[in-house]
Formats: structure tokens, sequence, C-alpha cells
């Protein structure tokens, strides 16, 4: 009998961090994983973690801002795994600085690796998605969507720009009747390698806010959204939920918190990472590969109350929904009695 072939994903960014982590996860469920990505050494090193945990792999070199650079990765899996049925955006790059001390070159490939890059994929996508009529787009976001923090003016803005425009498609997919759909999982501070990858100009070095979560935890979210695609928006962790609700209910507020306490909780003492992967793919010196994980093992969750309610919602409305039915009844039965 012949083994069920898994299906045909789609990774950016996968060499390191979430990425890397994503691809992991979808190949231990037998997935056939195109990894996307520049860094030609963590993408050899996440093609043989695909291998190992079950998966295919296919290895695809690609800068994501280039528009027909990344339709010919599109085209390339597809002739490979005869399609795409889920494409994972998460590709990115940033600078840790205060607005004015971004250059306009670096906010223009800012803008284009991370938010254009968003663009060109999904519409590499769709152009294999849409004639089949079947497939999911998953756009890999923050709680930095929906809220700006200072020192972070240019990577904010790439994730407004994609919060917007994926909620833009969703609506032509539904008026279109489509079956291909389209769903954005914001995430926390995660624990990954990109906060020594990044251009970073802060007095002090670096760092997510807390708390801080494993690459893992966003990829068990990812991987769950692209075969629950009909909800819209998935947010992982606590902070991400807290900060959203905030927000929405107090945005004065959080902007005079934020600056009060934005500067000093995204730096810690120490050296700078090695220059920022920005203009070029930072592999690692001597070869070595940076993997999934950043520096903070050692504070980072591996779990989250929150996460499990919300990949579990439905079952557990169902379970509620039954649990009342049944309460219900036994009141009937018992006024039956009486």
């Amino acid at each position: 009998m012949l083994k069920k072939r898994g299906k045909a994903v789609v990774v950016t960014g996968a060499s390191g961090g979430v990425g890397r982590a994503t691809a992991l996860a979808f190949a231990e469920r037998g997935d056939r994983v195109a990894l996307l990505a520049r860094g030609r050494e963590g993408l050899a090193a996440a093609a043989d973690e695909v291998q190992r945990a079950g998966g295919e792999a296919l290895v695809v070199p690609v800068d994501m801002s280039d528009a027909k650079a990344v339709d010919d990765a599109a085209q390339r899996v597809a002739d490979t795994f005869g399609g795409i049925d889920v494409w994972v955006n998460n590709a990115f790059s940033t600078v840790f600085a205060p607005f004015t001390e971004v250059t306009p070159d670096e906010f223009r490939r800012v803008t284009e690796v991370t938010y254009l890059g968003y663009v060109f994929g999904t519409r590499a996508a769709l152009r294999h998605m849409l004639p089949r009529d079947k497939g999911t787009v998953v756009q890999v976001g923050s709680a930095l969507a929906y809220r700006g923090v200072p020192l972070q003016s240019v990577y904010c803005g790439a994730k407004h720009a994609i919060q917007g425009f994926t909620e833009s498609l969703r609506c032509e997919l539904l008026h279109d009747g489509s079956k291909v759909r389209t769903t954005m999982v914001q995430l926390p501070a995660v624990n990954t390698p990109q906060f020594d990858w990044v251009i970073d100009r802060l007095p002090g070095r670096a760092r997510p806010v807390a708390p801080v979560y494993q690459p893992e935890l966003a990829a068990k979210a990812i991987v769950h959204a692209s075969s629950h695609a009909r909800r819209r928006e998935y947010w992982v962790g606590g902070s991400t939920a807290a900060t959203l609700i905030a927000n929405a209910v107090a945005p004065g507020l959080l902007d005079r918190y934020l600056a009060r306490t934005g500067y000093e909780s995204q730096q810690e003492e120490g050296g700078h990472g090695g220059g920022g992967n920005l203009w070029s793919p930072f592999d690692g010196p001597h070869g070595h590969d940076h993997g999934a994980h950043g520096r903070f093992d050692a504070e980072s969750a591996g779990r989250s109350t929150q996460v499990w309610f919300s990949l579990n919602r439905g079952r557990l409305g169902a379970g509620l929904l039954a649990g009342g039915l049944g309460a219900a009844l036994a009141a009937g039965l018992r006024r039956g009695r009486g």
C-alpha cells in the first residue's frame, strides 16, 4: 500500500528562527516542505532537520524582495511537488533604532523584504492556488501589526501594512466565492536569533520584550492555522492578547506606558551582534548554523495556556454546548419526576 504523501508546504524565512521551527513542525506530520530564504548554510541545516523528522525537503535560495525570483521559486515548488497547498510568509529583516536614525535606504530595504516579500509571496502562491480553487496562505504577523512600539518604526510599519493588505485580500476571496483561504498568526516576543542578526543602533544590545516564548510554540500555532484557516486570525501568547486588547481600549494610555518603558525593555547590557542581515544573509562565522533558537532559552516559555485555549476553542465550545444540553436535559427529567 502506497504511503499517502503529505501536503506541499512553502515556508519563507526557513533558515532560522520561527521559520525554521515551522518547517520542522510541518515535517513532523509528514509534509513536503519547500524552504525559502537567502542563507544557504541555514537552509542546508534546515533541510537536514526536515528530512530527519520524516518530511521531504526542497531548498530554494531566494531573496523575497525580488518578485521575479519569488515567482520562479513558486514555480519550482509546484513543478517538484505537483502544486502548493500551504504558503507561510515569514521572512523579514529590520533595524532597531529611533526613527530618525534609520536611513532612507534601510527603511526602503526593510519594507521591501518584510512587507513586499509577503505581497510577492502571496501573489506567487495565489497564482498556483486560485486555478485549483484550494490552498491556504498563512501570514506570520505580530502584536506589532496593531500596536507600534518605540525603536521599531520600520518593522511596525511593515507589519501594519501586511495586516491591511491581508484584510483586503480576504474580502476579495470571499467576494469571489474562492475556497482559497488566508489567515494571520500574531506572535509575541519569540526567542530567535533575529536579535543578533538585525542592525542594532541602541546603546545596549537588542532583546525581546518579556515575556519571551520559544519558536516551537509559534510554529505549533502556524501549523494549526494552516489547517483551520476559516478563522481570520490567531493570537499567540497572553502578552499578545493583553497588548491588542489594551490598544483597542486605551491606545493613548499605552502610548505613554511604552514611552516610559519601551526603551529599557528592548535592550540589555552587552556587545551588539554580527552587523545585521539586511543587505546580505547572516549565516554566521565559519559555517556556523544558528538554528531556531536565540540566546534567551533560560527565560523563554515553551507553553502558553492562552495558546491552548485559542487552538482548542472549537472543542471547548462543543464541550460547553454538550454540557449545557446535558444539564438542561437532567433538569427537565427532574422536573418530570416532580
